[in-house]
């Protein structure tokens, strides 16, 4: 159950609109999400978040769009983020990822969080090789 409740007429205000507009030409759909329509109780931050996300995730960089959907996938795993999980499994799909990929990308995580919990425990110190510099 969410903490706040969604603006019933979100697009009533117009900085939110104009954030909602923007999601909806980035990216060539009419669907706005929950975390949009729940962030619109506040503009300023559904602004902030926005432009964020949409650098990030909606821009070309050195990333390619799956890849950065899958870092998404495994952080938000490692977050225990539901949602989130949901969302970009979904968007990584869209983006080509296949079982197979997704699979692999369980196990990575899977391992990830068991060696680093090893690495917690027994508090290993971190090689000088690794060090930066």
């Amino acid at each position: 159950m969410a903490t706040i409740r969604q603006p019933a007429a979100p697009e009533d205000n117009p900085r939110v609109k104009a954030v909602f507009d923007d999601i909806r030409a980035t990216r060539k759909t009419d669907f706005i999400n929950n975390l949009w329509r729940t962030l619109a109780f506040d503009p300023a931050l559904l602004e902030r978040t926005w432009i964020d996300v949409k650098a990030l995730m909606a821009t070309p960089t050195e990333l390619d769009p799956l890849t950065k959907e899958m870092i998404y996938i495994a952080v938000s795993i490692a977050n225990a983020c539901s949602y989130c999980v949901h969302s970009h499994t979904a968007a990584a799909r869209a983006k080509g990822m296949s079982d197979a990929q997704h699979a692999e990308l369980l196990a990575i995580v899977a391992l990830a969080a068991r060696t680093n919990h090893l690495v917690t425990g027994l508090q290993v110190p971190v090689d000088r090789a690794f060090e930066a510099g």
